[in-house]
């Protein structure tokens, strides 16, 4: 029987780093953790390996998918195209409300990123930040009127947050973050369509790796033009 609310905790600590890269997930220690049957387990890592958060083999059963710079370079170049044309249409269709959302959801992402810019210690923050992230790249195609490209969206970026889910908690990367998403903003609300996908894609062009990257940015042009 199906359980959304085991699949939810599961799914939120498959993306939080509550699992190693590769780890076996055993139904008969989570139905324990739980308190449920291993059969409801079981139906709740299925639902995840559609989704790309868990893999699934005969014989091996499930585990969480190993990291994999060549899958985190194909995830975050999905995630330019559709953050950059979620937006723009966005920008498009938004008016002031959506302007409004934008700016409320930078503020508190923006709080909570000088806040562990200025942490010796930011393990309290990281379910924070975590959250806000989301719902500010979330605010930013929320108005583009196509729930298709936002579901897609959010199946990439839990996968794209999996692949990163012990690398970012050093949070060295976080100045330039607040850099970077303040830009976003500031380029959306202004109506910038090309400078939008620009700063997008500067965000996000950390994790373009190798030949990859060389790739993924001639697409960029290509699909901006």
């Amino acid at each position: 029987m199906f359980d959304r609310d085991i699949y939810s905790d599961l799914q939120h600590r498959l993306i939080t780093n509550d699992f190693d890269h590769g780890e076996k997930l055993r139904a008969e220690q989570l139905k324990r953790d739980y308190g449920c049957s291993a059969s409801t387990v079981r139906e709740a890592l299925f639902r995840l390996s559609t989704e790309g958060l868990v893999d699934f083999q005969e014989q091996r059963g499930f585990r969480v998918p190993e990291k994999s710079a060549a899958v985190l370079a194909e995830l975050t170049h999905i995630r330019i195209l559709l953050e950059g044309e979620g937006t723009v249409l966005s920008i498009r269709q938004g008016g002031v409300a959506w302007e409004a959302r934008l700016t409320a959801a930078h503020h508190q992402l923006s709080h909570i990123e000088k806040r562990i810019h200025a942490s010796e210690d930011p393990t309290d923050l990281v379910p924070l930040w975590f959250q806000a992230e989301l719902e500010f790249h979330q605010t930013l195609i929320s108005a583009c009127d196509s729930a298709t490209l936002k579901a897609m969206h959010v199946q990439v970026y839990r996968r794209f947050r999996q692949q990163l889910m012990i690398a970012d908690r050093s949070f060295d990367f976080i100045s330039k973050n607040i850099q970077h998403h303040h830009a976003i903003m500031v380029a959306a609300l202004d109506g910038n369509e090309d400078l939008t996908r620009q700063k997008i894609h500067d965000h996000l062009a950390r994790h373009l790796g190798g030949a990859f990257s060389a790739q993924a940015a001639q697409r960029f042009k290509s699909s901006a033009m």
